[in-house]
């Protein structure tokens, strides 16, 4: 993906944000070593920016579709009130032991509920009531993500997308079929009467939408 702030903002930014803690910085590193797509990793700002607006939510419930190596996921679950349960799909199980490696790391097995399948059929069988709602899987089905879990977010619950932006591509005048997918989404939340939405320009773009009622 081309950046969308020059590498020396970008790193003016990293440098005066909160630092992660040893685990997330020690999975940052292993993700880049052993992952293939290392940058789908939400990194340093990304995930303290996640992690930001889940202790401000503090949800009971919180769902991740996409897990990659899981950074996201522990970076949302620092924010679950007590007793709380962050449930994250993917779809690839290779990856499992790192994920698993970390969430034990960072004493979160009781937090974190890893499922491996399709989120397409996984997410039906779902009976929790989400406060927050994390969208960072194949860029495809974003909207069939969001048709699918929107009636299961609280009202006044949140949902958040990544990579919204895709890497400026979206404004393009011609769309390959994932900058296509990720347009249609952003038109088709912006149309939706049972939400409010606003896109941060952080990395690859962050919607932030928040259910009505």
């Amino acid at each position: 993906m081309d950046d969308l702030i020059s590498d020396a903002l970008s790193a003016y930014i990293d440098k005066y944000t909160t630092a992660e803690d040893t685990h997330l910085s020690a999975l940052n590193r292993e993700t880049h070593l052993k992952a293939m797509m290392p940058r789908m990793l939400s990194g340093h700002v990304q995930g303290k920016f996640l992690e930001f607006i889940s202790s401000m939510i503090k949800p009971a419930h919180i769902l991740e579709i996409g897990t990659f190596t899981g950074y996201s996921a522990i970076c949302l679950a620092k924010g679950l009130r007590e007793n709380g349960q962050l449930i994250t799909i993917d779809i690839n199980e290779e990856l499992t032991p790192m994920v698993k490696k970390y969430v034990a790391a960072e004493n979160m097995e009781d937090k974190i509920d890893i499922r491996i399948g399709n989120a397409m059929t996984i997410i039906p069988t779902l009976t929790q009531q989400f406060d927050l709602v994390f969208i960072d899987a194949d860029k495809i089905n974003y909207a069939n993500y969001f048709d699918l879990i929107i009636d299961k977010v609280a009202p006044g619950g949140w949902i958040l997308a990544d990579n919204v932006l895709w890497s400026g591509h979206v404004i393009d005048d011609k769309h390959d079929k994932d900058t296509a997918a990720i347009h249609a989404f952003n038109e088709k939340i912006h149309l939706d009467p049972r939400v409010e939405q606003v896109i941060v320009a952080i990395r690859d773009g962050i919607t932030i939408a928040r259910k009505n009622g």
